[in-house]
C-alpha cells in the first residue's frame, strides 16, 4: 500500500472539497493503525440570536399619530434627565440576588460609578454603573425583563 499516494495533497484537497460540498464538520481517513488523517472544518460561529421583536398589530404604514403614540422615551427625558441605556442584550436584574435589596430605587441619589443593575448575558453577570450623578427618576423595565442593546432602562435627573 502506497501511503504517500493515498495521503497526497491532491487527495487531501479532494476531501476538503467534499467536506465543503456536503457541509461536513469532520472527516477521517484511516489506512491502518499507524496512518490516520482527520480533517476538521473551520467555520465561523453563528451570530448570537436576539430576541424577537414585539408584535405590533398596527401596520407599519400607519403613522405615529394614527397609533396614538406618545413621544419617545428620549424625547420625554431630554428635558427631564439622563437616560441609562443597555450596553448589551440580556436579562435585567435590579438586585445582586433574589433575596437581596435592589441596587437602586426610584428617588435614590446615585453618583457616577455606582452600580445600578446587572444585565446577564451569555451566563455572565455584568454590573452596569451609573455614568451620571443625580436622582433615579424612573426605572423603565422590570426585574427579569429581556433587554435589547441601547434600550432605555432608567432615567437619572
Amino acid at each position: 500500500m502506497n501511503i504517500e499516494k493515498i495521503f497526497s495533497i491532491e487527495n487531501i484537497e479532494k476531501l476538503a472539497d467534499v467536506m465543503e460540498e456536503k457541509n461536513l464538520e469532520e472527516i477521517t481517513m484511516e489506512c491502518d493503525e499507524e496512518f490516520r488523517l482527520t480533517l476538521k472544518a473551520k467555520r465561523p460561529c453563528p451570530p448570537p440570536m436576539g430576541f424577537a421583536p414585539a408584535y405590533d398589530p398596527m401596520p407599519a404604514t400607519m403613522n405615529a399619530a394614527a397609533k396614538g403614540a406618545a413621544p419617545t422615551v428620549e424625547a420625554q427625558t431630554a428635558k427631564n434627565g439622563n437616560v441609562v441605556k443597555s450596553p448589551i442584550v440580556g436579562t435585567f436584574y435590579a438586585a445582586p440576588s433574589p433575596d437581596k435589596a435592589p441596587f437602586v430605587t426610584v428617588g435614590q441619589q446615585v453618583k457616577k460609578g455606582d452600580v445600578l443593575m446587572i444585565i446577564e448575558s451569555m451566563k455572565l453577570m455584568n454590573e452596569i454603573q451609573s455614568e451620571f450623578d443625580g436622582k433615579v427618576a424612573e426605572i423603565l423595565v422590570k426585574n427579569g425583563d429581556a433587554v435589547e442593546f441601547d434600550q432605555p432602562l432608567m432615567i437619572i435627573e
